[in-house]
């Protein structure tokens, strides 16, 4: 399992919830550890006080923008994804929530294993590391929503959201510091939550339960070596074994150079590829390409999902209502079987995204929907003009807007290619390819100007959806799907790479179905279950469970 000429026993590529377990687990079995993080480590005191700081906040580093949040816009979606150690728990919404047991049945994972009966003491691990608990500080946008969910007789859906975040005890008053709250003293203190609604633009306050307070802080803390601003751009087997039994040779640069960077090379006998669904398809596919991992699946790149979202909104112009208090995502309703609605803010001043909005349209995809949304437009400047003018400006909208994450388990997919495309024929890029992801949702459009009409709001659009046909996403998954074979996908049943030796996919990208919820307490509760089956340093041979009755895959 380790070769001590090695600099490490595992190379970890990203920090966000695969990585971070990975490397907590595999740093109390006894392994030396290295992870590697193209993103900035942020602290408290250097996150953006507001994302119209926006070289804080977006991630563009060719146009010197070193935050952690990165919009790529493809020709069938938009995606929403974070770079940062602690990956995208810096900036996601702390929505921690199991999926329905309907998703082990779909996709290339069906029958690989007894989801169903193994998974609950793997979601219940991850939610103790996370510290999930119910939402403490609901607000006047949970309120709205539920009035919303009155009006649309669905009011027995609604919930209060399961959440990472530390709420402190009952009485004692938010933002009081507390000793460790959750792993008797090994981990950082923490201070209670104080429902500001800044989780998205980074928790200043020392409330939220990102990565780098638990399962990256105790890998670090048993001796793991994170390495920040650190970009890979070469993983190639040693010693001319070309399986990779003999390890690996990783190659690095700053991800700051502006142009040709100082390259660093370090060893290990095993790499774990954790960056995210984009990310590491990315690199796999770059790597497939120039030869040095040439044996990656042909599956690479199929079947990538995206919870077939839609992203929608009421705005409340002139309201005295202060809809930003609160936490990111502090409430959340099922409008039928299949859709999920969750109501989404952003602190007070945080404006930055209002771009990404304008008044609710309908109509039909494609073309045909600009003229809707210009009749849309007019309709509404014409029967409420003073309240139509402020919807679509970004003054106070953090204040005056309750967002809806919609999301389904219906599936649908979307194929990924490495090619230079045509605005950019100089270097290879991921495309979009197959058929169009729905761009809209009748049913959520329709959930939407309804309870704008009910509540007094004004129904919002994303642009993308208009002027691109393009949906958003922030749940980009699959890509790297796990199966019974490299016909079907890229990694087997215990995440390990076909065609190689010591080589796994531990992220979002080897999720084989749409959650129909936030998938992040999924991929830790896998990643979970992947690290269970690599024994203790020094302990020889398949123990685990499933390779008892599987057998090794090749």
């Amino acid at each position: 399992m380790s070769n001590s000429n090695h600099d490490y026993d595992y190379v970890i590529i990203g920090s966000g919830f695969g990585g971070s377990v990975s490397a907590c687990r595999l740093t109390e079995k006894g392994y030396k550890v290295a992870v590697l993080e193209q993103g900035r480590r942020w602290t408290p005191d250097k996150l953006p006080k507001t994302n119209w700081r926006f070289w804080d906040y977006l991630w563009m580093p060719f146009l010197a923008m070193k935050g952690f949040l990165s919009l790529r816009l493809f020709r069938h979606v938009m995606i929403l994804h974070g770079n940062a150690v602690g990956g995208g728990s810096i900036t996601y919404a702390q929505t921690l929530l199991v999926p329905p047991d309907s998703v082990w049945r779909d996709g290339n994972w069906a029958g690989l294993d007894d989801w169903q009966g193994q998974m609950p003491e793997h979601y219940a691990e991850a939610q103790r590391m996370l510290g999930v608990t119910e939402n403490k500080r609901p607000a006047a946008s949970d309120a709205k929503l539920l009035d919303m969910a009155k009006a649309a007789g669905v009011e027995d859906s609604f919930y209060y959201t399961n959440v990472g975040v530390f709420f402190g005890d009952d009485g004692d008053e938010p933002g009081a510091e507390y000793p460790d709250p959750y792993f008797g003293g090994d981990g950082p203190s923490r201070r209670s939550c104080i429902g500001c609604g800044a989780c998205m633009v980074g928790c200043r306050h020392d409330a939220k339960n990102t990565l780098d307070k638990n399962y990256l802080y105790l890998a670090e803390k048993r001796g793991a070596e994170v390495l920040a601003e650190t970009r890979v751009v070469d993983v190639k087997p040693l010693n001319d074994k070309a399986d990779g039994s003999d390890g690996y040779e990783i190659t690095t640069v700053p991800a700051f150079a502006r142009f040709f960077g100082k390259r660093s090379t370090i060893t290990s006998q095993n790499v774990i590829f954790s960056a995210s669904s984009l990310g590491t398809q990315a690199l796999l596919f770059d790597l497939k390409d120039r030869g040095s991992l040439p044996n990656i699946s042909d599956s690479l790149g199929k079947r990538v999902r995206t919870n077939s979202e839609s992203i929608l909104g009421v705005r409340y112009p002139g309201t005295e209502e202060d809809l930003s208090r609160g936490i990111a995502i502090g409430s959340g309703i099922y409008i039928d079987e299949h859709t999920h609605i969750e109501a989404v803010r952003y602190p007070a001043g945080s404006n930055l995204m209002s771009g990404l909005f304008t008044v609710l349209t309908g109509g039909r995809a494609g073309p045909t929907r600009i003229v809707s949304w210009l009749i849309a437009m007019l309709k509404l400047i014409v029967t409420r003009p003073i309240a139509g003018i402020r919807a679509v400006l970004p003054y106070r909208w953090s204040r005056e807007t309750v967002i809806f994450l919609v999301m389904q388990t219906i599936d649908g997919h979307i194929n990924m290619r490495w090619q230079r495309p045509w605005y950019f024929p100089f270097t290879k890029k991921l495309t979009t390819h197959g058929d169009r992801i729905p761009t809209f949702i009748p049913e959520a459009n329709s959930f939407t100007e309804n309870a704008a009409k009910a509540t007094g709001g004004v129904g919002l659009s994303t642009i993308s959806e208009i002027a691109f046909n393009v949906p958003m996403t922030a749940h980009c998954m699959g890509g790297c799907a796990m199966a019974e074979s490299p016909d079907r996908g890229v990694i087997d049943a215990q995440n390990r790479v076909f065609n190689y030796q010591n080589l796994y996919v531990v992220d979002g990208s080897m999720l084989s179905a749409n959650l129909g919820v936030n998938p992040s307490l999924t991929i830790a509760a896998l990643a979970e279950r992947a690290m269970s089956f690599i024994p203790a340093k020094g302990e020889h041979g398949c123990s685990d469970r499933l390779g008892r009755e599987l057998g090794e895959v090749a």
